[in-house]
């Protein structure tokens, strides 16, 4: 949602986002969403007139006469009227937490952050969906003769980059053995490169430098411009269809958590290197990695050395 005139306190606070906290466009963009969209149901809930998203009268007055019953209301609303999910709701709680606690403590405009108050829904805890290893090798097979879209399956599948990173790789951020990823944040990390990224990489550059483009992006379209996510993703649905798997259930996301799920799996690589890895900032997001498979819960109970005395 994009206003006409905006909420000067509101953009103050996006800025102060971007600049000082260095957070993602994505993440500027849902912040000014939710927090635009919460204004318009209190608006609407004291019938005040909007026009054309007029935003420009919600000042530090509007602001405080907002109570955390209105706060709940808006949740209510959420659930009941759109139908929002617990993480949906749970993200919206959080960007009007956020904006009120940077009012309070940051640019002291409010005495107390009655937002504090405000609790989340408890969200259902779920496994992550990934490829099994014999689908993973079926879609590394039918991209083989493309040398660009096997680089980027490969990376996927090896490195477990999110989709944003991977679109925004550059060529100087490849070295012979190790790739340095900006993450959530604008944070850097370094990741090693296997054996098949590697040479898939070396393959894809040997051709990527013959190119007379106007950008330093690692991947490029057919008009020699930056791969957009959505031309990424369009990449994967095209093999993914031609490997023979469901393409409503296999997305860019997917390919992420299939490869910490392999990395969990046949390498035994301890939580806190895949939290690393992942670039999660807390390791309770990558704590859901050691539920995947019950085998290893299996393999673990039977190693007792008791295990086998059956008398």
């Amino acid at each position: 949602m994009q206003s006409n005139k905006t909420c000067l306190i509101l953009e103050q606070y996006l800025n102060y986002l971007t600049i000082i906290k260095g957070r993602s466009n994505n993440t500027i963009l849902e912040y000014r969403i939710d927090l635009l969209y919460f204004f318009k149901f209190i608006s609407e809930k004291r019938r005040i007139l909007q026009v054309n998203f007029d935003f420009s009268y919600i000042d530090l007055t509007f602001i405080k006469s907002i109570s955390i019953n209105d706060m709940y209301s808006f949740i209510s609303y959420c659930q009941t009227n759109l139908k929002s999910s617990a993480g949906t709701r749970t993200r919206k709680i959080v960007s009007i937490r956020q904006f009120w606690k940077y009012l309070n403590s940051k640019a002291h405009l409010l005495d107390s952050n009655i937002a504090e108050e405000l609790e989340t829904p408890k969200l259902p805890k779920r496994i992550p969906k990934y490829l099994t290893l014999e689908e993973s090798v079926r879609l590394l097979i039918e991209c083989k003769s493309n040398s660009r879209d096997n680089c980027i399956i490969t990376i996927f599948l090896n490195c477990a980059l999110r989709l944003s990173e991977l679109a925004n790789l550059n060529i100087n951020q490849v070295n012979t053995n190790i790739l340095s990823v900006i993450g959530k944040g604008n944070k850097e990390r370094k990741i090693f490169l296997t054996p098949a990224a590697q040479k898939s990489l070396a393959t894809w550059l040997q051709i990527r430098n013959t190119m007379d483009v106007p950008t330093n992006a690692l991947f490029i379209s057919r008009n020699k411009q930056r791969l957009t996510t959505r031309s990424i993703q369009n990449v994967i649905k095209k093999y993914v269809i031609k490997a023979g798997l469901n393409p409503e259930n296999i997305s860019t996301h997917k390919l992420r958590h299939t490869s910490a799920t392999l990395m969990y799996k046949y390498g035994h690589v301890d939580i806190r290197s895949l939290q690393q890895i992942l670039g999660h900032e807390s390791i309770a997001t990558t704590e859901i990695y050691t539920h995947v498979d019950d085998t290893l819960l299996q393999s673990a109970v039977n190693s007792n050395p008791l295990a086998l005395m059956f008398n």
